[in-house]
């Protein structure tokens, strides 16, 4: 990154000095002369006599700031900040099965599916956590990882911007999703792994059961922490009907009991979100219960940029004194 500064920006107040320079010049003019004509003294007077008699002025005025400037030290550098130890490492397994489009949560005062409010709570959630290596899984009938593990949280959210229901299926394959998570979790090196699932229906699609991968998560020392989403009993969906689009209310069908069972057997924690607001106060939770202690040293290059400015303003003394001595010499 690079950036401008001035060392010692305090100086700038000796600019204080200019008016009082001004002042001073203009209460002091030297005596005037007497003529025995005024026509005399108007064939003198113009203009251009009046900007001459202000240049060494204008010059010491000029000359004084470009010191002030060169003083106050300007320097241009660049900054780049170097990560000793990493923080957590974090795979963000999200639900994308045909049940996120149930209604039940809201957005602005009006009702949205329940990706849409995940998307807005994760992508604050990945902000909170600048240090940390974030990687996401999606899943469905499918699971599959839609960013591999990075520190590079724009790409990210990019990547989680892209989210649509129905994308890995409409089916719920828990299972899969944590073991594609372990996969990308187990041979890292760092101080925590952790795996934050979150879904809203029940196991019921992939080759491996819940229990199985989480089972495996714990053998290399992975947290799972749980979130259950959606409202309890029933929830509107939007549906296509011969009449055109109407709200239907279905059964809400999430599996909390293993939801729970996978978070302890891993070390992990459950958690319900039945509304907005309580899943950014998970999401929050979760941000407390695995913080990151991380130590990078800052690199700082820059040069100096007074030369830029000292040498005009001796350039400009030294032609404020020649002047004043020839070309603009005062007769009193």
């Amino acid at each position: 990154m690079r950036y401008f500064q001035f060392q010692d920006p305090w100086l700038f107040l000796l600019l204080a000095i200019i008016p009082l320079l001004i002042y001073r010049n203009l209460k002091n003019r030297p005596a005037t002369l007497h003529f025995s004509s005024l026509d005399t003294l108007k064939t003198l007077h113009g203009k251009g006599v009046d900007i001459l008699a202000a240049t060494p002025l204008i010059l010491r005025c000029v000359a004084l700031t470009l010191l002030i400037i060169a003083i106050a030290r300007p320097q241009e550098g660049r900054k780049s900040t170097e990560i000793l130890s990493a923080g957590v490492d974090i795979l963000l397994a999200i639900d994308t099965s045909g049940s996120m489009r149930a209604l039940d949560f809201e957005k602005n005062h009006q009702p949205v599916d329940r990706l849409t409010v995940v998307k807005d709570v994760v992508s604050e959630f990945i902000d909170s956590r600048e240090f940390d290596r974030m990687g996401m899984v999606v899943f469905g009938k499918e699971a599959f990882t839609q960013c591999p593990l990075t520190l590079d949280h724009d790409i990210l959210h990019t990547f989680l911007n892209k989210l649509e229901i129905g994308v890995a299926g409409d089916s719920t394959a828990i299972g899969s999703a944590i073991g594609i998570s372990v996969k990308r979790l187990k041979d890292l090196e760092s101080k925590s792994k952790v795996i934050i699932l979150l879904t809203d229906g029940r196991n019921n699609s992939g080759n491996i059961t819940p229990f199985q991968a989480a089972d495996i998560a714990k053998t290399y020392g992975i947290k799972i922490y749980t979130v259950g989403v959606g409202t309890k009993g029933q929830a509107p969906f939007r549906v296509d009907t011969p009449f055109g689009k109407r709200m239907l209310m279905q059964e809400v069908d999430i599996d909390e009991d293993s939801l729970k069972q996978i978070a302890e057997q891993s070390g992990g924690r459950y958690f319900r979100a039945t509304d907005s607001d309580s899943l950014k106060q998970i999401y929050a939770q979760i941000d407390s219960l695995e913080k990151s202690e991380v130590k990078w040293i800052d690199h700082s290059e820059y040069r100096e940029l007074f030369p830029l400015f000292l040498i005009p303003a001796l350039l400009l003394v030294c032609a404020e004194m020649i002047l004043s001595q020839t070309r603009l010499l005062r007769v009193p």
